[in-house]
């Protein structure tokens, strides 16, 4: 169950609407790195958690305040095209037939699709992807890519920032640059206690894997397909390659790429499936 309060979670004030800074802010709403990701995101976790309560009450937490920022950037967005309805109206039935044009590069979907409100899109109109939200079942696969997903979204967010002269939007982006630094810190401390007070003592992941069952010869090599022949630089300060493994538990080192398996060679073509008659025929030949 979920409830709301009327009131934002932090102030959202434009001094000067900006229909180019509202197209701008679709990115953190319905973009990739945006903040419809990250609520769906962490709520598919919660939904699914299985094991301690802890980390399903911290990601319904999360999870619940990242809808709070929706609002609060769809509020922004709302504001930056408040004022501007006349003269997109007299562009859109004006001479000039470039779209481009007709909002000084902001987006017309605000005011065709939007009637000057936000949409559940990116900086260029394309829909939210459910693809992006990770749910995976494991707790500690799922906080890496929490960890991925704030801190693409706090770079968005500084970008943002960096945009705008609006002393309102920096404000506003502010705050929501503070929170993803939390949020950041709070997924990494999930996975600092997972691994009992060390981060790389969850590696590797799912450790519920006996290692001993893995081909343990490739587990800790970097393979080097550069067909370069003094292409291997060793010597070189390369950590991926030489010293302890991050989880402690080998040695790195380098390898040249080397096949190992035969050339793949397919059944003919099975004749409901119509392939070209010279396919059936030839199958199995080598060239």
């Amino acid at each position: 169950m979920f409830y709301h309060d009327k009131k934002l979670q932090y102030t959202v004030k434009v001094d000067k609407p900006n229909p180019q800074f509202a197209r701008a802010l679709q990115q953190a709403i319905g973009g990739i790195e945006g903040e419809i990701r990250v609520c769906l995101q962490y709520l598919f976790q919660a939904w699914n958690a299985r094991g301690p309560v802890r980390y399903r009450d911290m990601l319904l937490n999360t999870g619940t305040e990242e809808m709070a920022h929706i609002e609060m950037l769809a509020t922004a967005v709302c504001l930056n095209l408040q004022g501007a309805h006349s003269s997109v109206i007299e562009s859109i039935v004006g001479d000039d037939p470039l779209m481009e044009k007709i909002i000084g590069g902001g987006d017309p979907r605000h005011f065709l699709s939007g009637g000057m409100g936000a949409l559940a899109a990116d900086a260029n109109g394309v829909p939210f992807n459910g693809s992006w939200v990770v749910s995976s079942g494991n707790i500690a696969s799922d906080m890496f890519a929490n960890v991925m997903a704030e801190s693409t979204g706090r770079t968005l967010a500084t970008r943002l920032y960096e945009m705008t002269d609006d002393a309102g939007m920096k404000d506003m982006l502010a705050f929501l640059i503070a929170r993803d630094t939390m949020h950041q810190q709070q997924w990494l401390a999930v996975l600092e206690e997972l691994g009992h007070g060390d981060i790389r003592g969850v590696l590797p992941i799912p450790n519920s894997f006996p290692q001993s069952q893995e081909h343990q010869e490739f587990s800790y090599a970097f393979v080097d397909t550069n067909i370069d022949p003094d292409s291997r630089s060793a010597g070189q300060n390369r950590r991926w390659t030489q010293g302890p493994s991050i989880d402690g538990k080998s040695e790195f080192r380098e390898i040249k790429a080397q096949p190992v398996g035969d050339e793949p060679m397919l059944a003919p073509p099975i004749p409901e499936g119509h392939a070209q008659t010279e396919q059936i025929e030839q199958a199995g030949q080598k060239s």
